[in-house]
């Protein structure tokens, strides 16, 4: 996943059908110092970013209203592919809304161990490519070894940078970011670079654990409001497609490039 470091359980009380979201995932990764000075160069002279008192599971950054959520680190990537997951969030649902084809390019943004990965790359087939984005040069290595062991030939994992996909202009059919998005220090860049990314037409998906949900049982930083992820991503000359409601605990927004 796009995360460079882990401070806070993302889960706010104990819910029966998530109780494996109850492990917290506290270990750091730290930060180059070249990666540091470019940050703090970026948050300096850019004014869409505001400095305000952390919160316990925030950053102190706050884009468009909202706090950015602190971030995992790649100790945390057993969760990642923890048993339970399929029944909790339904990955065959989000996929068949997808409507893969044969010779896409996806773009799995946050790829972490790969666990999107390599069912969006049955979904392009052999012709078709999957990039797999990450920051953590640890997840990139899980996330290998995982393509190796299921035989997977069509995806190209991409060591991105906070404020970079890193993929080539106008190459891309569709980008997806599975509870990745909420998470980016700096997603106004990243964002940028994903749109650039995109080829015309193109679609990007957000997937979020559902804020207006008082059900879903993870803490409100690290879910987010269809309302907001809108904003942000028209902000950016996306268009809204349609939002995907059919998942248990997440929705997915679909915006397109003109």
């Amino acid at each position: 996943m796009l995360r460079t470091r882990s401070r806070n359980c993302r889960t706010s009380r104990t819910h029966p059908r998530l109780a494996i979201l109850l492990a917290c995932l506290s270990m750091l990764a730290q930060p180059s110092s070249a990666s540091l000075d470019t940050a703090a160069q970026a948050a300096a002279t850019d004014t869409r970013y505001e400095r305000v008192v952390p919160s316990p599971d925030g950053i102190g950054k706050r884009y468009m209203g909202r706090e950015i959520a602190g971030v995992m680190g790649w100790e945390g990537a057993q969760w990642l592919e923890r048993e339970s997951r399929a029944r909790e969030e339904r990955p065959e649902l989000l996929l068949r809304e997808l409507a893969l084809g044969p010779g896409m390019t996806v773009a799995d943004i946050g790829a972490g161990t790969g666990y999107y990965t390599w069912q969006l790359a049955k979904g392009v087939g052999p012709g078709g490519r999957v990039y797999a984005v990450d920051v953590q040069p640890e997840m990139i290595r899980m996330l290998d070894r995982q393509m190796a062991k299921r035989g997977v030939r069509n995806v190209v994992s991409v060591l991105g940078s906070e404020t970079s996909v890193k993929l080539p202009p106008a190459s891309v059919d569709l980008a997806i970011m599975v509870d990745v998005y909420h998470e980016l220090a700096y997603p106004a860049e990243v964002l940028d670079s994903i749109v650039a990314a995109l080829k015309p037409g193109g679609r990007v998906v957000f997937v979020e654990y559902r804020a207006e949900d008082p059900a879903v049982a993870i803490k409100p930083l690290h879910k987010m409001s269809e309302r907001q992820v809108r904003r942000e991503a028209t902000a950016h000359g996306l268009k809204w497609e349609r939002s995907i409601g059919s998942l248990p605990i997440q929705h997915a927004i679909v915006f397109r490039k003109p």
